[in-house]
């Protein structure tokens, strides 16, 4: 049985986390319990009063229990935002 994340693999994810962080990077693989590891990987920070910041992390490992979400990214769309003129509420953790 294969998962729906096999076509991910090698492709840029956007990865939320049930703490509400945005995560970044090539998808590298997966294990059974979803954890997920991205390379050239960087974090997504949101202001309100400054544009995103990127955290530079590199290769990141992110537990699978705290995914919430992923997609895939559309590099060509992504390559043409401006980060520094996006403003935003960061999101908040997701609540059970």
């Amino acid at each position: 049985m294969t998962s729906g994340l096999d076509s991910f693999v090698n492709h840029t994810v956007s990865i939320i986390t049930s703490d509400g962080r945005n995560f970044i990077g090539t998808l590298k693989g997966f294990d059974q319990t979803i954890n997920m590891i991205l390379d050239e990987s960087h974090e997504r920070v949101y202001s309100t009063t400054t544009g995103v910041e990127q955290v530079m992390l590199g290769l990141h490992i992110i537990r699978g229990d705290n995914v919430a979400i992923i997609g895939l990214i559309d590099e060509d769309v992504d390559n043409r935002l401006n980060l520094s003129t996006i403003k935003a509420e960061p999101l908040n953790p997701v609540v059970h």
